[in-house]
């Protein structure tokens, strides 16, 4: 009992990062890792994350795939996807992705660089962190193989409830332009 409470605290803390089929019963933040899970979610949320709201291209063949962008009730926003390499060689993730804030670099690649952008709001919105100041996104991205993908996530402070789209910026990727629900 104490590791299911363990693991659901987990899978709530990194919204996504991991595969556990366990994570499809958690809250709404959690429901990002459904894509990968048996189905065992309460509601028909599976479907949700394999829209494609953007496609962000890279430098080398690397496309980020945003599949949903979601408010929790804790006042976040979640986006995920997956980032894909299309090239026909291994690509290796550019370490701008992090961002050039001394205190996510340290923790090493991640997507701690990608910001929100409400243009109607006049408000840019970064990436949210914990206590150590580890970005709470994907992290420890390195190469990605010729036609592979990984699952990815974001988290960000939500923009108030009026904002209906917002601009997702990662370096080195085009912007693109997401439908918040």
């Amino acid at each position: 009992m104490v590791a299911v409470a363990l693991a659901t605290g987990l899978a709530l803390a990194v919204s996504g990062c991991g595969d556990e089929g366990d994570a499809t019963k958690d809250k709404p933040a959690a429901s990002a890792s459904t894509p990968k899970g048996s189905g065992n979610g309460k509601q028909p949320q599976t479907e949700a994350p394999t829209e494609t709201l953007a496609v962000l291209k890279g430098q080398g063949g690397l496309e980020l795939t945003v599949q949903s962008a979601k408010r929790d009730a804790g006042g976040f926003l979640t986006v995920t996807g997956k980032l894909s390499n299309t090239s026909d060689a291994s690509v290796a993730v550019p370490a701008q992705v992090s961002g050039n804030e001394t205190e996510i670099i340290k923790h090493g690649t991640s997507l701690g660089g990608a910001t929100l952008v409400d243009s109607t709001g006049k408000k840019r919105y970064y990436t949210l962190r914990d206590t150590d100041g580890r970005p709470l996104t994907t992290s420890g991205l390195g190469l990605i193989a010729q036609g592979a993908s990984t699952n990815v996530f974001m988290q960000f402070p939500a923009p108030p409830a009026s904002t209906s789209e917002v601009s997702l910026q990662l370096p080195t990727f085009s912007p693109g332009t997401i439908k918040l629900s």
